[in-house]
């Protein structure tokens, strides 16, 4: 099969298809829902186990994959780009021998970025939006890399403390519209950029409900959520005075809120459950045709 960034823009972009589902690995120690899953006892990634993972999330229908190697969760502190490099690049090598989905590294480095994209990475999930590495958007533009541009408000480790908009919505609508500029300035098409509003980074319950509600004002080309397992999901049953779910706990708020974002739009749903959400999606389409 083809997993090359040309062909991963036609499918993209292709809306008679239903939303790309990207599965989530996360090769940390301290991610907030699999963190140290795929490490050994002296912190290293166990490839062939992290592999075998990509290939069942490729089986149950992820057609693009997001590796991590930096654990972006409230309170976290930055891997060191040695360690970045060290979590990411064996097992980009070993998907580059045996491809089985398109994949997307999640990064806010340019080195980890360029790295990736020479081993078949199609996609460069930036959670800075180029805040961490003024070196980033220039490759990205360079290299044509289909690039993710979300919202934070903080940084990991001071962005849930107190967040605060005067209108979220707007605030967020005119974040993605001055990136999407400048980024086309710097002379990467606009049909490469994705826009992910960042639920759950810099954001209160509030914050994320007018989000996911206005998803289909935000500007860009392709639309990006990540909601599977959010901390706002529990945030809700505690408004509504229910029992308070952990993160493994959120299978159906997740799945609620990917459907929810592909109503709106959304081509592209960042999850941890993928043979639930890809179910949820055929049969709402299903529905729908």
């Amino acid at each position: 099969m083809d997993f090359t960034v040309d062909a991963f823009l036609r499918r993209l972009q292709d809306s008679a298809q239903a939303p790309l589902v990207m599965g989530i690995l996360n090769l940390t120690p301290d991610s907030f829902s699999d963190g140290g899953r795929w490490l050994d006892a002296r912190g290293r990634v166990r490839v062939e186990e992290a592999l075998e993972e990509v290939q069942r999330m490729a089986g149950q229908g992820a057609e693009l994959i997001d590796l991590g190697g930096e654990s972006t969760r409230p309170g976290a502190l930055p891997p060191t780009p040695e360690e970045e490099l060290e979590r990411v690049l064996p097992l980009l090598e070993a998907l580059r021998e045996k491809p089985c989905a398109f994949i997307s590294v999640d990064t806010q480095r340019a080195e980890v970025a360029r790295r990736a994209a020479d081993l078949g990475a199609v996609l460069i999930n930036d959670v800075g939006a180029g805040g961490r590495d003024a070196k980033l958007w220039p490759l990205v533009a360079e290299r044509g890399l289909p690039y993710v541009l979300m919202h934070m408000q903080g940084q990991p480790q001071d962005m849930q403390r107190a967040p605060r908009y005067g209108n979220v919505v707007a605030e967020v609508e005119a974040f993605h519209r001055e990136g999407v500029r400048r980024l086309e300035a710097l002379g990467l098409d606009r049909h490469r950029i994705l826009v992910d509003p960042g639920i759950g980074f810099g954001k209160n319950l509030g914050h994320n409900r007018a989000l996911l509600r206005e998803l289909s004002t935000l500007p860009g080309t392709s639309l990006m959520v990540g909601a599977s397992r959010k901390r706002f999901i529990a945030g809700i049953e505690e408004a509504e005075k229910a029992p308070i779910s952990t993160a493994g706990e959120r299978l159906g708020g997740s799945v609620a809120a990917a459907l929810w974002a592909a109503r709106q739009g959304a081509r592209v749903l960042r999850v941890h459950d993928v043979a639930d959400t890809v179910q949820a999606l055929r049969v709402w389409r299903w529905l729908e045709a």
